[in-house]
């Protein structure tokens, strides 16, 4: 979606970052070769994947219960963010 915003706002004039911030999820492989350059939020699917089996395998085998795990994302800052005027 965010890939489609820059493009959007590219063909509405709208200048990236110098008039709007623009922000994705999810760190696509795409993400770094846009104009601008796209600032994501990467999530370790891998690692939250991990945990998920794990959580449900101790479900079935009966094991303790666990509240929220978090797995941390991370920020990649690019071009297609600038701090606020």
């Amino acid at each position: 979606m965010a890939l489609g915003l820059l493009r959007a706002f590219n063909e509405a004039g709208v200048r990236v970052p110098e008039d709007v911030s623009v922000v994705g999820f999810d760190d696509q492989p795409e993400s770094g070769y846009f104009t601008p350059p796209l600032t994501t939020v990467r999530q370790d699917f891998e690692e939250l994947g991990r945990r998920c089996m794990d959580l449900m395998l101790s479900g079935i085998e009966g094991g303790e219960s666990v509240g929220a795990t978090v797995v941390e994302p991370e920020l990649v800052v690019r071009q297609s963010t600038s701090a606020p005027a």
